[in-house]
């Protein structure tokens, strides 16, 4: 792998990761249609550090939310050690921390059925279909009147909803930032929270993929020789992430996600044309 190669995939892993149209869904149609390799191929280890770098760019926009959450957990730790919280107002900062816990538990649902997943992988027909509803989710969510819940007052409910989004979105073809933000509004989220949310929600997720897939990176070997090329993509990876999320954050506040729906319509239609014809 070049340094230009690295730097290529650092940039598709930063936009992709973040722009509500499906990172998984592209990858796999290039793989099946254009016999592209991931990063996951090349270097089990690249593709952890890959990920590594898009979560560094969520730390970066939201670190202030991030840093309160861990400094209200220490908090908690020590409210618990005293006796209890009852009786008290409950911060924001520890309601996030909850609502995120309880947007994670749907995902362990999936795990049993983990084998099914990956084999959707390979089926263009449901990647094309799963890109046009993620572009009726995008339109849709245009359109929903601004909610006002954030973390103050959104229910574990909603947390929960918004987490079973997630889980849905596992499958390629439909994009974890748009599924999510679209149930957030869909639950009455404010549209900036929604996005907060969405993002933050993905922290968890991705440090638990990354640690088992660091374990099978380490069985398989790492070339120390390349680890240079690779901080060159985790570089592109986390720059290109950071602005992703900015425009996402923009785009979502002015209800403009309608570019990103008429895009998957094309790439859906797209893929399901060449599914028939190929």
């Amino acid at each position: 792998m070049t340094y230009l190669q690295s730097a290529f995939l650092g940039l598709v892993q930063g936009i992709a990761e973040f722009l509500p149209i499906s990172s998984s869904g592209h990858l796999s149609l290039f793989q099946n249609f254009l016999g592209l390799q991931s990063a996951e191929e090349t270097s089990m280890f690249f593709d952890v550090l890959l990920h590594l770098g898009t979560l560094i760019a969520v730390f970066i926009v939201y670190w202030r939310d991030i840093w309160e959450m861990i400094l209200e957990f220490f908090r908690w730790i020590g409210d618990l050690a005293h006796g209890g919280t009852k009786g008290k107002e409950v911060p924001p900062a520890r309601r996030m921390i909850l609502l995120i816990i309880v947007g994670t538990l749907p995902l362990f649902l999936v795990l049993p059925i983990k084998d099914l997943v990956d084999s959707l992988y390979s089926n263009t027909y449901f990647i094309g279909f799963a890109l046009l509803v993620t572009g009726t989710l995008l339109f849709v969510s245009d359109r929903m009147a601004h909610g006002k819940k954030t973390e103050k007052n959104a229910t574990i409910v909603d947390a929960l909803v918004v987490g079973c989004a997630q889980g849905l979105a596992t499958v390629p073809g439909l994009s974890r930032s748009g599924t999510t933000i679209a149930a957030g509004l869909l639950r009455g989220y404010q549209r900036e929270y929604a996005v907060r949310y969405s993002f933050l929600m993905s922290i968890p997720a991705v440090i638990g993929a990354n640690i088992l897939s660091l374990k099978d990176a380490l069985e398989v070997g790492i070339d120390a020789d390349m680890i240079p090329v690779y901080l060159v993509g985790v570089l592109v990876a986390t720059v290109s992430g950071y602005f992703a999320i900015r425009l996402v954050n923009l785009l979502s506040d002015k209800g403009k996600f309608g570019a990103f729906a008429y895009y998957c319509w094309g790439v859906g239609v797209l893929a399901l044309v060449l599914s028939f014809v190929l």
